[in-house]
């Protein structure tokens, strides 16, 4: 499955089928939480956050394939990602772009 965060792929030409989406809501674990909360007193990246998202961003972007496959497209373009919170402590991420089949 190609992706791209362009519109246009160069050399191919394609019908479009439709958005296609994936997401994942990810908690924070109290332990990394208090970790990663003491890391703020002295600064730095927050790496068990980091990781957390890394693996939300992995998920929906999965999810967005699958959606995508069951749809017989053989590329998404325009793909792009969101965040929110959803609640005190979970961030949901969300990947979504436009399903198209090459002609």
């Amino acid at each position: 499955m190609l992706l791209t965060n362009t519109e246009n792929i160069p050399g191919k030409q394609y019908e479009i089928i439709g958005v296609v989406s994936g997401n994942m809501i990810q908690s924070k674990h109290i332990g990394k939480d208090i970790g990663q909360g003491l890391k703020t007193i002295v600064g730095g990246e927050l790496k068990a956050y980091t990781q957390m998202m890394a693996e939300s961003r992995d998920m929906a972007t999965q999810r967005m394939i699958e959606n995508a496959e069951a749809l017989k497209a053989d590329a998404v373009v325009c793909v792009r990602y969101a965040t929110s919170a959803v609640m005190g402590g979970a961030a949901e991420m969300v990947c979504y772009g436009t399903a198209v089949r090459f002609v």
